[in-house]
């Protein structure tokens, strides 16, 4: 019996000892596996911290390039030696566009300015706009003739040349485009919607106080009024006369068409060419060579600053998506 119980005390010794091991054993693996993770966790943060670094500075670098090497305001950069100026109006012709009055003009007063110049270009490219812009923009290009007489100035014209973007063109003494440049569209419009039937069958009723009897003019949720009709058709007359007048006064017995050429129909160059919008086929290039004599064309054009076009073109929605595809990290965001 005794010998059963030191044999039972000697087997549980044992066992104690072994579990002892076993705990010790197992606390070691758990020590080296939490050694391991704090360790890979560690270098994935160096890693991503360098990450971060690097693409920091790139991101840095392209700004600076932005800043440094593309043109800026000046448009005209370093030239030296006589040369043609160029000046391009693209777009759309509005006070919020790139093609606003005050854009052109600042760039038709550098490039009248510089003694260099030996004579400008319109390079046009726009399906028309503002006739206010527009109207800015002829008579400083008319000033600048009177001003500069010895400075001729072309208009050139690219795929598109119409309606707002003729009235600039129409102050040039010479007006070239491609065979099938499109030119003309010398005419006034006004658009917009009527939703009346449309509120009717919702069951929406329009609620418009004023104070003036004709300040709801047009209201695209009202029903039309044939007095405010009138007043706006006698309005866009008025305008297309002022229209009219310009192109007259700019291309004088040149024009060889009839009132066809106020209708607000566009022809092609060679169209043009014909019925006088036009003097003739040729490129900017063409242009500086063959009529001014300058080869060399140096572009005036006024454009934003490269950061202000980043930042407008990015906008917040689209930073987001860059620091995305950068790899960012979310937190970063």
């Amino acid at each position: 019996m005794a010998e059963e119980q030191d044999r039972s005390a000697t087997q549980a010794a044992w066992l104690g000892d072994e579990q002892v091991r076993d705990d010790k054993d197992e606390k070691w693996e758990k020590e080296i596996i939490s050694k391991l993770a704090l360790g890979a966790l560690a270098e994935q943060r160096r890693a991503r911290r360098w990450g971060i670094f690097f693409k920091l500075c790139m991101l840095v670098y392209v700004i600076v390039f932005l800043i440094v090497l593309l043109p800026g305001r000046e448009g005209a950069g370093m030239h030296t030696g006589n040369h043609t100026a160029l000046i391009d109006i693209n777009g759309v012709i509005a006070a919020d566009a790139e093609a606003n009055a005050d854009s052109v003009v600042t760039a038709l007063r550098k490039a009248f300015e510089d003694k260099s110049t030996q004579g400008l270009i319109l390079r046009i490219n726009s399906p028309g706009g503002s006739p206010v812009q527009a109207g800015y923009i002829n008579d400083e290009i008319m000033r600048l003739r009177d001003k500069y007489p010895d400075i001729p100035v072309y208009a050139v014209v690219a795929d598109v040349c119409a309606s707002g973007g003729y009235y600039i063109a129409a102050a040039a003494q010479e007006i070239y485009a491609d065979k099938a440049s499109m030119v003309g569209s010398i005419g006034v419009v006004m658009s917009g919607f009527g939703f009346v039937d449309t509120m009717e069958k919702l069951g929406v009723e329009r609620r418009l106080l004023t104070a003036g009897e004709s300040k709801g003019l047009l209201d695209p949720f009202s029903p039309v009024r044939e007095q405010e009709v009138d007043h706006v058709k006698t309005m866009l007359g008025s305008i297309h006369q002022q229209f009219i007048t310009v192109v007259k006064d700019g291309r004088g017995d040149r024009l060889k068409g009839g009132d066809e050429l106020f209708t607000g129909l566009i022809w092609t160059g060679e169209q043009s060419l014909e019925l006088g919008l036009i003097d003739g086929l040729g490129s900017a290039s063409y242009v500086a060579r063959e009529l001014i004599g300058e080869a060399e064309i140096v572009d005036f054009t006024f454009r934003p600053d490269p950061l202000e076009r980043f930042a407008e073109k990015l906008g917040v929605g689209a930073m987001s998506s860059m620091v995305k595809a950068l790899g960012f990290p979310a937190e970063l965001q």
